[in-house]
Formats: C-alpha cells, sequence, structure tokens
C-alpha cells in the first residue's frame, strides 16, 4: 500500500479554479491603426503643459550645447570633436528633459496635488460594486514570502468591508517541480471554500508574465470588471484598491491607473541606498511625470489596476518578427500595453499621491544588472514597435525615453573616451598649424577651459538641483521631516546617497553598455529567476563580475594622466567609482538593520502595519525544505489531490506532441520497479514533466516504495 492509499480520507477541497468566463484577446496589428473603441474627452490642461515642458527642455539643450560648442571651436572643430558635441547634445537634452520633469513635479507638491481622477487619499472610503481581480504571477518565487504579501494584502482589503468584491488569483509559471509543490501546499494552508483564492499552474509559460495574463484573461477575464497585476514582491493596502476601484468606476473611459509603489524591506546597503532614494525623490519625480503625461501616462507592469474589457480589446501582442533578441515574444509588455489602450482612446492615469502601494528592489547591483539585462533587452525590442500606426505621439515619447535609459549608458562612455582621445592627440599627436587649402594663419587646435569648467557645473547642477528640491520638499512637511527621521537626518541622508550613487553610477554604465552590446550582437536575456535574498554574493563571483569595470577604470586613470594631472583630476568622479568597484561592491553588499541611524524612511521608522502582517504571516506558512517535490505528493493525500484537481483544469496534451521531457519521464517510469527509483532516476524538467501528466503521476504515486517492500 502506498502512502497515499493508507492515508485517512481527504477533507473537503476547494476547488483550485472557479468557472471559466472566456474573454476574447484579439492580437493586435502595429500596421494598421485600429477604430477608436472609445471617443476620448478632450485635453484641457495636457497640451499646455506638454509644450511648456519641451520648451524649456528646448531651451536648455540650446544653451549646454551653444556652450558646448563655444568650448570646442577654438581652432576649428576635428572630427573627434565633432563626435563629443553631437554626444553631449543628445545627453545634454537627456538630462534637460529629466530636470524640467521633476521641475514641474515639485511645483505641482509645492503648491497641492489636484488629482485629475478625484482621488482623495484621505477622504472617507468610498464603496465598491464591481468585481475586481487581484493576479499575482510568480515564477520560481518562495511561495512562503510571496503567499504571505498576497494574505496580508487580502486581509486588508476584507477589513475595508469590500472583501466580497476581490477575487485572489496565483498565476503560476513556475518550472521548478519542488516550487510547484510548495506552492501548492502554501496553497492549501491558506485556501477555504469561501475565500475566494484560485491556483493555476501554467504548463507552457509562452510569452513569460504577458502570456500568463493573457491565458487568465482568455479564460476567466469575462467574470471581471477590473483586475490589479502585482509583483511577487508586492504589497498593496485595502484603502489603495477600494480607492482605485471606485476611481476606475466613476471614470468609464480609463483603462489604467498606475500607482508609485514605495519601497520598503531593504535589506543591504545598496538596497538601502535605492529604498532612500525613491522615498527621497520618488515622489517628486513621479508627480512631475504625472503633471504633464496626463491622460497618456505609461504603465510599469505591476500595482496598477486595470479595466479587464479594454485589455483585452486592445492588448493581445504579436510576435515580433526576427529571431531573438529583437524578436520573438514582447518582453517589456507593459509600456506596449499603455500605448496599445490610449491608441484606442482609452485613458491611461498615474496616482503619484495615493498610499499604501509597496514594493521591493534586488539586494545588490549584480542582481540589480541582471534584471535590468532583461530590461534593457525589452525596451530596445520597442525600436520595432516605434513605427506602429496610430500610438499617440507621448506614448512614442515613453518608448523613446525607454530605449534612451539605457543607450545613454554607451553614449556616456563614448562621450568620455572621445575626449580622452581628443586630450592624448592634443598630447602626443603633431598637429597640422597650416592645412592644405590656403590659410594665412594657422589652425591652433585647442579648447576653452573656463568654458569647459562652467559646462560641467551646469551639468552637475542639472543632475543634483532635483535632489535639493526634493529635499526641500520633506523639510517643509512636518510629517514627512519626522519620517525620515528629522531634517538633519534627512539631508546627511541624501549626501551619502548622492556620494555612494556617484560611486555606483560608472560601474552601471560599464553593465549597462555591456548589455547594450550584447544585445545588438545578438545574445538572448532569457528569463531569470530574481534574487530577492541577502545580498551574500561570494567574494570570488564579486571579483570576476566587477573586473571588467575595475579594468577600464585604471585605463581611464593612466591615460588621463599620460596627458596631465588637471585631466585626471577631471577624470575622478568616473575613474574613482570604477577602481573601487570591487570594495564598494563587498561594502554595499553588506546587511543592514531593519532601523537604520542613517538613509532611514518613513517605512522603516513607522513600519505600516500591512507589512509587519507580512513577517507575522510568513512563519504561519509552510516552509521550504529539500523534500522531493514526488515525496511531498505520495505522503500528503490533499496536496496530491489539490495537484490532480489543478491538472484536470488544464487541456489535454495534444496527440503527436511529445516533449522530451516527458518522453524521457514516461521511459524512465516504465523501466522502474519502485517509486524511489523513480524519484532517483528523474530530473527536474523530467519531475515537471512528470507532474503535469495525471494518468502517469497517478501510477508513480502508486508505485510500491522500497521503505514498504522491506516491511513487508
Amino acid at each position: 500500500m502506498t502512502a497515499v492509499e493508507t492515508a485517512s480520507p481527504p477533507a473537503l477541497l476547494p476547488d483550485p479554479l472557479p468557472a471559466e468566463a472566456p474573454l476574447a484577446m484579439p492580437v493586435q496589428s502595429f500596421a494598421e491603426a485600429p477604430a477608436r473603441a472609445i471617443d476620448p474627452s478632450p485635453a484641457r490642461t495636457g497640451r499646455w503643459r506638454r509644450a511648456l515642458v519641451m520648451i524649456a527642455t528646448a531651451i536648455l539643450t540650446f544653451a549646454g550645447v551653444d556652450e558646448m560648442y563655444e568650448v570646442l571651436k577654438v581652432g576649428g572643430v576635428t572630427i573627434l570633436e565633432g563626435i563629443v558635441l553631437v554626444l553631449f547634445a543628445a545627453l545634454f537634452a537627456w538630462v534637460s528633459l529629466s530636470f524640467v520633469s521633476s521641475l514641474a513635479g515639485f511645483a505641482a507638491l509645492l503648491r497641492g496635488w489636484r488629482d485629475t481622477l478625484d482621488i482623495d487619499p484621505d477622504g472617507p472610503l468610498p464603496s465598491v460594486n464591481s468585481k475586481v481581480a487581484m493576479l499575482l504571477p510568480t515564477y520560481n518565487e518562495d511561495p512562503q514570502t510571496v503567499l504571505a504579501r498576497l494574505q496580508a494584502t487580502r486581509e486588508s482589503v476584507d477589513a475595508t468591508g469590500s472583501g466580497a468584491q476581490f477575487d485572489w488569483y496565483i498565476l503560476s509559471d513556475t518550472t521548478d517541480p519542488a516550487v510547484w509543490a510548495h506552492e501548492e501546499e502554501c496553497f492549501l494552508a491558506l485556501a477555504t471554500n469561501d475565500a475566494r483564492l484560485f491556483y493555476r499552474h501554467r504548463a507552457d509559460n509562452h510569452a513569460r508574465k504577458s502570456g500568463n495574463i493573457e491565458d487568465w484573461v482568455k479564460r476567466f477575464g469575462g467574470a471581471y470588471d477590473f483586475m490589479v497585476i502585482l509583483d511577487a514582491d508586492s504589497v498593496m493596502t485595502g484603502d489603495a484598491l477600494v480607492r482605485l476601484a471606485a476611481a476606475m468606476e466613476r471614470h468609464p473611459d480609463v483603462a489604467l491607473i498606475q500607482t508609485l509603489p514605495v519601497v520598503v524591506h531593504a535589506r543591504t546597503l545598496f538596497a538601502r541606498l535605492q529604498q532612500f532614494a525613491g522615498r527621497m525623490y520618488g515622489p517628486m519625480i513621479a508627480a512631475g511625470v504625472a503633471w504633464w503625461h496626463d491622460s497618456e501616462s505609461n504603465y510599469w507592469g505591476h500595482n496598477a489596476i486595470i479595466r479587464v474589457a479594454a485589455f483585452a480589446a486592445c492588448t493581445g501582442l504579436p510576435i515580433l518578427p526576427g529571431r531573438k533578441p529583437f524578436g520573438g515574444s514582447i518582453l517589456s509588455h507593459d509600456f506596449v500595453e499603455a500605448a496599445l489602450m490610449r491608441r484606442a482612446g482609452w485613458r491611461i492615469h498615474m496616482a503619484p499621491t495615493l498610499r499604501g502601494s509597496y514594493e521591493e528592489v534586488p539586494p545588490t547591483l549584480l542582481d540589480f544588472a541582471a534584471r535590468d539585462r532583461r530590461w534593457c533587452q525589452g525596451n530596445l525590442q520597442h525600436a520595432k514597435i516605434l513605427p506602429a500606426r496610430g500610438l499617440h505621439w507621448v506614448s512614442r515619447l515613453h518608448f523613446l525615453t525607454g530605449i534612451g535609459a539605457y543607450i545613454t549608458a554607451p553614449m556616456w562612455l563614448l562621450f568620455l573616451v572621445a575626449g580622452i582621445l581628443i586630450s592624448l592627440q592634443a598630447q602626443y599627436v603633431r598637429p597640422e598649424y597650416f592645412p592644405k587649402n590656403f590659410s594665412l594663419f594657422p589652425v591652433w587646435p585647442a579648447q576653452d577651459p573656463v568654458r569647459a569648467a562652467w559646462v560641467f557645473v551646469a551639468t552637475m547642477g542639472l543632475l543634483i538641483l532635483p535632489k535639493l528640491l526634493a529635499l526641500c520638499l520633506v523639510l517643509i512637511r512636518r510629517d514627512t521631516r519626522h519620517g525620515f527621521g528629522g531634517g538633519f537626518r534627512a539631508m546627511v541622508g541624501l549626501v551619502a546617497e548622492t556620494l555612494m550613487s556617484g560611486l555606483t553610477a560608472p560601474v552601471m554604465m560599464i553593465f549597462q553598455s555591456t548589455a547594450v552590446a550584447q544585445i545588438l550582437m545578438g545574445q538572448d536575456s532569457g528569463w531569470q529567476l530574481q534574487h530577492r535574498g541577502d545580498g551574500s554574493i561570494p567574494f570570488r563571483d564579486v571579483v570576476r563580475r566587477y573586473a571588467l569595470p575595475t579594468v577600464i577604470g585604471l585605463a581611464m586613470a593612466v591615460s588621463a594622466l599620460l596627458v596631465s594631472w588637471p585631466l585626471f583630476w577631471w577624470m575622478t568622479p568616473v575613474v574613482v567609482g570604477l577602481v573601487l568597484a570591487i570594495p564598494v561592491a563587498m561594502i554595499t553588499n553588506r546587511s543592514t538593520s531593519a532601523r537604520p541611524a542613517l538613509l532611514a524612511t518613513p517605512e522603516d521608522l513607522a513600519p505600516p502595519p500591512i507589512l509587519a502582517r507580512v513577517h507575522a504571516i510568513a512563519p504561519t506558512l509552510p516552509s521550504s525544505n529539500d523534500e522531493d517535490p514526488l515525496v511531498m505528493l505520495r505522503n500528503d493525500r490533499r496536496l496530491f489531490d489539490l495537484h490532480l484537481a489543478g491538472l484536470a483544469h488544464e487541456p489535454p496534451r495534444p496527440r503527436g506532441r511529445v516533449e522530451a521531457n516527458y518522453a524521457l519521464a514516461r521511459a524512465k517510469v516504465d523501466d522502474a520497479e519502485r517509486f524511489d527509483e523513480v524519484v532517483t532516476w528523474l530530473s527536474k524538467p523530467e519531475k515537471r514533466a512528470l507532474m503535469g501528466d495525471r494518468d502517469l503521476l497517478t501510477r508513480v504515486i502508486a508505485m510500491p516504495s522500497t521503505a514498504s517492500a522491506t516491511s513487508a
């Protein structure tokens, strides 16, 4: 007898999925603009705001480029100097747009944010009549912590009195069979017959996260008015979710409202720097883009509420032609989905002042760069979507800024290298004082050092002034100031964050430049598991990964010293960060206190109750162990029955299509005589294939084991 057969009769299990409510999701065309699904209300303020931002950006860019031209034109502009001027123009325009947008956010928050969606974060909680689906896509994450976050969010929604309007879906794309079984184990710990909590594991994780959401929409979307998409590290309060749903009800022409997630639970110095920066500067930056983007705002892929009907009708994503990395499934699908809904006439908004939306960040710069590599590929893919017919020009600008976020890294690197080459050329290459064409006077190769200094000061001012404006907003508001531990601690934290970001920015420039080069050479990023641990990385791996930035920094330092000490001092902001990449990495990878004296945020000093609830729930859920997933299913009858119930909702395998791992698993099962042999012989992919076949799995679980044979 097997363990499953001798177990007591299982208690009544909740069905892992509700009845299906199919909703069509047609694939969209980028070659033809569709008919508008809705006539948007005329924009009253968006046009003049955008004109103001663009004109101010153009004026700043013209002034900066003109000054740089004055620096270079002394003695005539050489080819290298022309390259520097072109790079500077593009980079200074990028910096100017960010500065002007931040300035708009400062002014908007200083006078008091006026929400066009009538979302009052402090007003009475509205009622909700619509059905809302809470979707949690997950991929090989730790189920204990992921479901603890989801459960805390569920409890918060129930506490508002509107819990009956929300259903909760765990949408698993997990490929690790042990994590799959652990997900089901944690689901069982939370699910009851009236919990409105559902679990679906997708056998084919085609198109990754976007395909996961598309599968849900096509099968269950017809039963819901709105959906909220979460990330594995997302937490949202019931107050925020109810206010978002009520705003969608009040504005039937709005398809999406994006919140501003606040970074929490930083465990390392690197994560704490990101958390402090996001909390200090994020509200102002978000208010700025929301102010002038207006109803053409963007979507960041999570912590946003979406109108299901609009999403289904407008965002069926096609497969991009060509080979990866530019072809295939669209990776950065969120920008595209927002653009397609706006193309059809739906409004896309952001709610920058709504509280109660949280997320986490990678613990180390290496983990951040690994995630960034995937985002880089997805954003560069948008170059193929830029010419799509019918897109709003602000949507195209979102694509351009997304692309620019990555191509500016190699542009900065080329700018620095070109500058060094100009200096080396002036030092070691004999100039041609008299060109081939007739000239009465010699051509003296030179630059204007005084003007160059002013250009440098102006550029640094555009980068640093927004941070000081954000600090002003913190200092003038008593509650916020106290949340950062007082004005002095906020100021010291800003200085520390600025210095540390100055050290890590050159390293990130190298990582992003490398990523862009790899993508242009055809290397696909794949789909890697996001590391959310404590940041511990072996010293050998740190040295290996940071060797390239260190070598580049040393090469820059030597090149500058070959010219002059003044050039070396000019290069120190970049050179120091690169040369010290390894020690800085070791320092920023270290764990920090949950309530630090420096770089503390309001969520550190006064944690919101929902975050404390996450920590309280996690230990009550089954923890991960080294037990084999097949053994788990064999020893737990309820878990086995739940697994079979989930498989019953999946479509049968098409005849004639046999996946290699399934064929190997079946062959090994046919050859095995005991359950223990199957556990030992099968690889992870083969166990996953086995767990996806109801009949084969039932046959394996029923096999005798060595232990049962010995006892007999």
